[in-house]
């Protein structure tokens, strides 16, 4: 058994010291970058896994969101079955909850707060709006583009302008007229429109506006409408225990492919952020301030490169993970397969 020098003890204290001086620093990036993701929920047409990806934290809540959501699947089936809850609790020990709990702060927060000021800022100036969300969404494609690395097979760009051309007709459908669901049906559409929280591209308020709901679900984040909350909690809780699944796997398995058919998505997303809409989503022609539109336009691709900028650094300093993570099955069973 060797002995410590005090070399090598001096060297642990000080790495130890640096550790606990970053955890702050960390934590308060954690709160930041989660209430940039919440923020965006809020807007539609704005993708919050856009933003995860932009930021650095795409993966940890891919990780964590799995899961949370297998564990409390595992927590329902187990203890009704009789089968105890080792299961449940291997997926719940295996979220890193240092990283998940300051996200998940800052995105309620920035939910709470932007249903009061994003929302009525985006129904009196649409128009610049849309455009500085524009001008976040194009120069974000540089960072799925980034991961996928390498060159682009002819096939890859197929696959992209594919995953494109979905998005880019999805966005265009009008929205439905709003309606007053009941908890049924809100369910169903939180267990959809969740899923576009770990989607590139995929806005889930874009979705709740095309069926008629996002109206209602705003109004009842302002009111804390406990049964509505609750009812589309359940649905988020269902849908991405199935959808988060699928997607690890994916990122697992056919990593490049699954970046490749992001940027795609990404991409046709920008139709839902054409600055200049009529009230069914159509596509008009630019009129009014052009120039200011394209400076908000400008200001937005510019924010977004700050924030690459501000990631690369952190990264640099090990303040972030630089990866995309895919990890479906609990450390804890994981570490005694070995």
């Amino acid at each position: 058994m060797s002995v410590p020098t005090p070399t090598s003890t001096a060297e642990a204290a000080a790495i130890a010291r640096r550790r606990v001086s970053r955890a702050p620093a960390r934590m308060i990036a954690d709160v930041v970058r989660g209430a940039m993701i919440g923020a965006a929920e809020v807007v539609p047409g704005v993708s919050g896994g856009t933003i995860a990806l932009i930021v650095g934290v795409y993966g940890h809540l891919i990780d964590g969101a799995g899961h949370l959501a297998r564990g409390v699947a595992l927590l329902v089936a187990d203890g009704l079955r009789g089968r105890g809850l080792a299961r449940a609790t291997a997926h719940f020990r295996s979220v890193r909850w240092g990283i998940v709990l300051p996200i998940g702060v800052g995105m309620l927060a920035a939910i709470l707060i932007g249903a009061k000021l994003l929302a009525p800022l985006l129904e009196e100036h649409p128009v610049g709006t849309r455009a500085v969300f524009a001008g976040l969404i194009a120069a974000s494609l540089v960072v799925p583009i980034r991961m996928v690395g390498g060159h682009w097979r002819m096939r890859e760009i197929a696959l992209a302008l594919g995953a494109a051309a979905i998005t880019f007709a999805l966005t265009g459908l009008p929205p439905a007229g709003e309606v007053e669901p009941s908890l049924f049906v809100v369910a169903i559409a939180a267990a959809f429109a969740v899923c576009a929280l770990v989607l590139p591209g995929v806005s889930g308020s874009f979705l709740l506006l095309t069926v008629g709901m996002y109206a209602p679900t705003l109004a009842a984040v302002n009111d804390r409408n406990l049964g509505y909350l609750g009812a589309f909690v359940v649905g988020a809780i269902l849908g991405l225990g199935v959808f988060v699944s699928g997607l690890q796997w994916l990122l697992a398995n056919h990593h490049r492919v699954t970046l490749v058919i992001m940027t795609g998505l990404m991409l046709g997303s920008l139709r839902a952020l054409w600055p200049w809409q009529g009230s069914s989503n159509d596509v008009l022609a630019p009129s009014g301030d052009v120039v200011l539109v394209v400076a908000l336009f400008l200001g937005g691709a510019a924010l977004v490169t700050a924030l690459i900028i501000i990631e690369h650094r952190l990264v640099a300093r090990q303040l972030l993970s630089a990866d995309i993570e895919s990890d479906p099955v609990p450390d804890a069973a994981e570490n005694a397969a070995r």
